[in-house]
Parts: structure tokens; sequence; C-alpha cells
């Protein structure tokens, strides 16, 4: 067998002990069985440093099977009661926790708790960076018996701290040392919850755009900005992951763009120093009118989002940038994108952000002077793809979606449990929304990874759904 496994290893280079991780995950991104055989706790161990200080190790989920944090821990044994009831005074614990909107916050108030609990010291060590979809936010911690933070790693960055315990295994260091965090993403419509929010998020995507490039060996990105919400935070987010000087943004305006985009597109893109180009589409959607006949009218607008997508990828071959997605998960979630068009790309970066959320971090972007023309923040959005065309022609009102979209796929509500809430949407267009979730899965599993920030997105670690199932309403 295979397991994840921990090893001590003392000061002449001996194993002192070697752990089998115990508890293996398998809700939402994990899938560690499929992997890994199972440890037994009866089998963990105390070491005893040469300092004379019993510690015992955990791995990741072992700290949150605390049966008196959570009343419904889906765990039977508790790794580190087991540890400390056989003398441990310290926990190390080794963990690659994937982030999310509010997560930080949960871990601080569980290891505090643990400490107190437990009368141990509890030293929690996080991964930082990036895995494709999975955000690792570090913040790694000391926490002494009495509760408090005594020492903090740095957050979206390595970080290397030290701290001193004495014989009896307590941090010498007493200073509590707090920190604010962002709260969880709960399908959030109040502005000042999600502006709450917006700054912890941009720093998350930024971490993600980051690492993914470096380890799929891009340097360069490429994105189309066509004056809307959603390029206008992508672009800023790939900025701040690479650097002005390695993004290229592309204007590709067509008969139906209003002058106002092409000029706020232009604004943003001297604002944050990028290449800017501009290609008008309209000759090639002409040309693929001629070759194809008459269309009707989505059809028409397909063909002028798979021109803009045709466009941008053959940037991207031909100077190796890898193209950023810039459609957000209200959007994914109803299928409003058009295969092979706008959702062509390696990296779709705010694709687990919903609509509300990318208004409240153009706002942060925006906290200490205009980088995004206001009028892109305040204007009705629009695809821009038809004359006059808005959203709300053919979505409710996002405050509104978003809310759905969460309770349908987050916390898996049923139809009758959403249609209680009292929104302020009729059935008929509920019942529509649903099933749009449900049928346009076969377009989110063609899409681009994307980044998670809420407690589950589309990726496909989090959420499998059939593509040829039965509608659910």
């Amino acid at each position: 067998p295979i397991y994840n496994s921990a090893v001590f290893i003392g000061p002449d280079g001996e194993i002192l002990h070697t752990h089998h991780k115990s508890l293996l995950p398998t809700y939402n991104v994990f899938h560690e069985d499929r992997h890994f055989a199972e440890g037994s706790a009866e089998d963990m161990e105390v070491t005893t440093l040469r300092t004379g200080v019993p510690c015992g190790v955990t791995i990741c989920e072992e700290v949150w099977a605390d049966n008196s944090f959570w009343p419904e821990s889906e765990y039977a044994t508790d790794p580190v009661e087991i540890l400390t009831n056989k003398g441990a005074k310290v926990i190390i614990n080794l963990s690659a926790s994937p982030y999310n909107l509010g997560k930080p916050g949960t871990r601080d108030e569980m290891l505090r708790h643990m400490a107190q609990e437990r009368n141990a010291t509890i030293i929690y060590a996080n991964q930082v960076g990036a895995n494709t979809e999975l955000i690792f936010d570090g913040n790694s911690m000391v926490v002494s018996p009495s509760g408090d933070v005594v020492a903090r790693g740095a957050t979206w960055e390595e970080d290397l701290v030290f701290v001193d315990i004495d014989e009896n295994g307590v941090p010498v260091q007493t200073e509590h040392i707090e920190r604010s965090w962002a709260p969880e993403y709960k399908g959030d419509v109040d502005p000042k919850t999600l502006d709450q929010m917006a700054p912890e998020a941009l720093d998350a995507l930024t971490l993600g755009v980051r690492d993914y490039c470096r380890k799929c060996g891009f340097t360069k990105a490429v994105l189309g900005l066509s004056g809307g919400i959603d390029s206008a935070v992508t672009l800023a987010v790939a900025v701040r992951a690479l650097g002005a000087e390695n993004v290229t943004a592309v204007g590709m305006p067509s008969k139906f763009s209003s002058e106002g985009s092409v000029t706020e597109a232009d604004f943003l893109a001297r604002k944050l120093d990028v290449e800017f180009r501009v290609n008008p589409i309209e000759d090639i959607v002409d040309a693929l009118r001629d070759q194809i006949g008459r269309v009707n009218d989505v059809a028409d607008e397909n063909l002028q989002a798979r021109s803009r997508g045709t466009l941008l990828m053959g940037i991207s071959n031909r100077e190796n940038h890898i193209l950023l997605t810039t459609g957000n998960k209200s959007e994914l979630a109803v299928g409003y994108c058009t295969l092979y068009g706008d959702m062509n790309g390696g990296l779709a970066v705010i694709s687990d952000c919903p609509k509300q959320l990318v208004y409240a971090m153009a706002r942060a972007i925006n906290a200490e002077e205009e980088i995004i023309p206001w009028n892109t923040i305040n204007k009705p959005a629009s695809a821009e793809l038809a004359p006059d065309q808005k959203d709300s022609d053919s979505l409710p009102p996002y405050e509104i979606l978003d809310r759905i979209v969460h309770e349908w796929v987050v916390n898996e509500r049923t139809f009758s449990e959403i249609s209680a809430m009292n929104l302020g949407i009729q059935e008929e267009t509920l019942k529509w929304i649903l099933r749009k979730i449900d049928i346009t899965e076969f377009k989110r599993r063609q899409a681009a990874p994307g980044l998670r920030v809420t407690g589950k997105s589309f990726g496909k670690h989090d959420r499998w759904f059939p593509i040829a199932g039965q509608v659910r309403v």
C-alpha cells in the first residue's frame, strides 16, 4: 500500500517515527482514498525531541476532526486527541489546505480552540502556492495552549518563522498576533460584505495566475479587452501576477461595440501600462456570414464571439502567450458564453467569481485612484453582440442570479427550497435558470480550468455532474 506519510528524523539522521495519514477526505476537492491507503490511528506515536518535549505529528485533515469544535464531524477518531492522551505537548500539522473565502478565519478559530481544548501547542505549517485550480494561502501559525497565536507566517508568499519552545512545550513568545479575514462567500449580495471579500479574492487570484503560468511554462499572457467589467478585472489581476510588460490586451470591436467600450478599454490599458492592440472583427464576421449563409440571431452572436476567440488563439499560438479567459461564475453557470469563442483559453481567471464579487473587486482595484473607468463599473453589463443589448435582456438581475447559483450549486438546495426563499423572481423564471444550469454542463466540461475561490467551483475536482442526464426541474 501507498501512504501519505510524514517522517520524524533525529539529529543523527535516524528515523524516529513514520506517521501514515489516517483520515483521508473524500468531499469537495479531495479524493485521497483513490490514491492512498489509510493509516491506523492506533499506530500513532509520540516522539520525544532531544529537548525532552513530547511531540505528535499529523497531516492536514487530521486536525479537522475535533468533535468539540465540529458538532457533526464525520470522523469517529480524533488524531489530536489520541496523541495528546498519549502525552504529546506539541502537535505538528503538515498541511496542504486549499483556500476559499472565509476558510483562513475558520481555520484560525479551530486551531485556537484545539490548543485550549487539548492543552497543547499547535504548530501548523501550510502550503503556499497554486496547483491548477487550487490555491494555497500559507498562513502558517503557532498557537500556544492558551489559544493565542504567537507566530504567523505570511499569506500568499513563502516565509520562514522561528519559534522558541520551553521544556514544557510552551512557546516562549506570548504576544497574540491578530489578523482579520474575509468572510465566507454565501451567495452574498450586500456590497459592504462583498467589499470585505474583494481584496483577499484579488490576492488569491494573483497567486493563482502567477503559479499557473510559471508551472505551465508561460511568462506572458494575452486577453480580449472589451471595455466590460470582467475583462477589466482579469487584466488587472494579470498585471499584478505577471507584470505589465508581460501582458497584452486586444480590443476587437464590431459594429455593435459602443464607442465608450473602446475608449474605456484604452483608458484602462494606459493606466496599467500594457500593450493594447485593436483588431476590428467586422470583415472576419462578414466573411463567415457569406460562407455559412443565413443565420439566426444567436448564431450570429456566436460568429462574433468565435471570431474573437480565433484571433486571440492565433496571437497565443504565434507569440507563446497564454490566453486568459474572462468569463465569471454567473455567466458560466447559465451558459451565457460561447464555446470556441469567449471560452477559448488556457486559464479562466474569474470563473469562480460571481458577478457581484467581480464588481466588488473592481471597486477594490479603484480604492486609491481610478484604474478601471468608473463608467465601466457603473454601466449596465452587456455582451455587445446585438443592437442595444444588455445582460438583463436575457438574465435576471445579477444579485438574484448569484444567490440562485449559490443555493443550487453550492448548497444543493431543491427548487422548492429556493422558491420558498422569496428571492423576488417568478417560479417559471426560477425553473428556467435551474434548467439552464443543468443543461449547460456540456459547456463547462469543455471550459478552461478556473481558479477556485469559493467553497465550491465548477471545477472537475469540486462538482461531478453528468452531461447526458435528466434535468432536475
